[in-house]
């Protein structure tokens, strides 16, 4: 996401006159907020806590940085399970909620010495991704469109190039973070972790982000019920002792009560996530400050200000960012993906180290069934293949142009064999998905020669001193495990097998003039020693290969000369 700058607000303003100062002075410094009573006890400390050099798992995007309200969800001691009222920052969506429920749970049967707390993973959700944008999710927990963070090109960001083919974020050029816990695909590539049980492992689902946020932060030997660990797992998520501060802040407002919201209605960060800028947020009002200077005992002096608030919390809802959410409810037909079909893509097949002839080509349409422009489109090679598309790739993202269509990059086969599928899907909120056969079928020798040159004599009744070196080839490279056939033949118009003149010896140690063989790597192969009878003459031994390539020899028996 674009950089956030949040107002940040000190508790522990006496008056309100005086509150109101602090949120000016601090709003105009951009001042952090005070680090948490459990937390390292400065700056340095916690810097230290994590090395510089190591990854983080969004790879230190922007983040947002507005802070909880002034006004705690509960006192301290009641139940987290609080009914529908109460400060709307206090609400979470319902998926969203379940998901880091569900999450701690699941670390709780498989890493229970790690003590992860769902409210940890919330305060970690809230300033990534504004509870994965208010909670705007489907039934199964997948972002209605993709979150992404700005292009991680080095230009005020991280540099970090990409490593996923655009599939995650659909930038090939460099990484984005992804997703309602803003993870880079290189950081889910380790910890991407399948949260709902679909078999799939998606950044945009907020039950399969949660769990691996949770695998993430209880990475090693942590124990996150020890201030010290904790601070060292939420800054291993982005190396800033500012975001621990955040962090801090939400987690410990979610510990003190919070409720559940139908999903879409969360409260958005308050800040211009387009531009950077700020806009007036409610959660940063002034009209209930605490009497006392300590931020765990606001409740105690509530009276004081119960004659002011009442008349101002009727006029905070109409400024809130969730009046902004209705547009999506009534999407443009015209504008909305609807399905994906194929464009003309013809039979897959190609040999063994060649480039496949077609390319898989599909057209994406919207609702009313005309062709939809601007369309993500993943294509992936699936199977037990080593093929690839250009760049050694097995995954890539394209977009549709203004005809609908896109074409995926040239496939290459690799050395194996055999059957695979490529696929081709598009779409968030319901993908669809299309299915290709391909397959590579095996080099076959299209030529057989020898590798040298040198005359073939004998004297009869002896050995050729040098041997038959041949290889087998397919467009000039090498096919190992080709058969070959090796026959001393007669010049008769029909050749047949001859019977005398150069021949073989088998195991026993008998004459034959027939051989089967097979051609090592390389397609090379050196034949047995050839031998010759009492009868002088010129000799034909023919080579072929099953599929038809031939070679002829010639072999010479003569007296050597006085």
């Amino acid at each position: 996401m674009a950089a956030q700058f949040g107002r940040r607000l000190r508790r522990g303003a006496t008056t309100t006159a005086v509150a109101a100062a602090a949120v000016a002075a601090l709003s105009a410094s951009q001042a952090p907020a005070a680090p948490h009573p459990d937390s390292a006890s400065d700056d340095r400390t916690a810097a230290g806590a994590t090395e510089p050099g190591d990854s983080a798992a969004t790879g230190n995007s922007p983040y947002y940085t507005d802070l909880p309200p002034l006004d705690t969800p509960n006192k301290p001691g009641t139940s987290v399970n609080l009914p529908v009222t109460g400060s709307a920052e206090a609400g979470i969506p319902a998926s969203v909620l379940a998901a880091y429920k569900k999450a701690e749970q699941g670390l709780a049967s498989t890493d229970a010495a790690c003590r992860l707390p769902w409210q940890l993973l919330a305060a970690i959700g809230k300033v990534e991704s504004g509870q994965a944008r208010g909670g705007k999710v489907d039934a199964n927990g997948t972002t209605l469109s993709p979150i992404l963070g700005p292009a991680l090109n080095g230009q005020g960001f991280a540099l970090i190039k990409d490593t996923d083919g655009g599939a995650y974020d659909g930038d090939a050029t460099h990484d984005r973070a992804v997703g309602p816990m803003q993870f880079i695909p290189s950081t889910w590539a380790t910890w991407g972790t399948d949260g709902n049980g679909d078999g799939r492992k998606d950044p945009n689902n907020i039950y399969d982000a949660a769990l691996s946020a949770g695998r993430y932060l209880c990475a090693g030997t942590r124990d996150l019920s020890l201030a010290t660990d904790l601070d060292k797992a939420v800054l291993s998520y982005n190396h800033s002792t500012e975001y621990l501060r955040t962090v801090r802040s939400w987690f410990e407002y979610y510990k003190r009560g919070t409720h559940e919201v139908p999903d879409g209605t969360g409260v958005l960060p308050a800040t211009d996530t387009g531009s950077g800028t700020s806009s007036p947020s409610p959660s940063l009002s002034v009209t209930t400050p605490p009497a006392t200077t300590s931020p765990s005992t606001p409740p105690a002096t509530t009276p004081p200000p119960a004659t002011t608030p009442p008349p101002t919390e009727p006029t905070k809802p109409p400024t809130t960012p969730p009046t902004t959410t209705p547009p999506p409810a009534t999407p443009d037909p015209a504008e909305t993906f609807g399905s994906l079909e194929n464009a003309g893509t013809g039979t897959l097949t190609a040999t063994a180290g060649e480039a496949f002839t077609e390319r898989v080509k599909v057209r994406a349409k919207n609702e009313l069934g005309a062709p939809l422009g601007k369309t993500s489109v993943t294509f992936a090679v699936v199977g037990s293949t080593d093929t690839r598309f250009a760049g050694g790739k097995s995954t890539v993202t394209l977009t549709t142009g203004a005809d609908g269509t896109v074409t995926a990059p040239v496939l290459t086969a690799g050395e194996k064999a055999g059957a695979f599928k490529v696929t081709a899907v598009a779409g968030t909120t319901e993908p669809r998905a299309l299915s290709f056969a391909a397959s590579v079928t095996a080099r076959v020798a299209d030529t057989v020669a020898r590798t040298d040159d040198k005359a073939l004599t004998a004297a009869p009744g002896t050995e050729f001193a040098d041997r038959v070196g041949i290889k087998a080839t397919y467009k000039g490279t090498g096919v190992a495990d080709t058969a070959v056939t090796a026959t001393m033949i007669t010049d008769a118009e029909t050749p047949a097998e001859n019977d005398k003149g150069p021949y073989f010896k088998d195991e026993d140690g008998k004459p034959v003039r027939t051989l089967d063989l097979t051609t090592g790597a390389d397609g090379l192969l050196e034949l047995p020693k050839i031998y010759a009878d009492d009868t002088a003459g010129t000799y034909t031994l023919r080579i072929t290969t099953a599929s038809g390539a031939t070679l002829t020899v010639e072999l010479k028996v003569e007296a050597p000369a006085a």
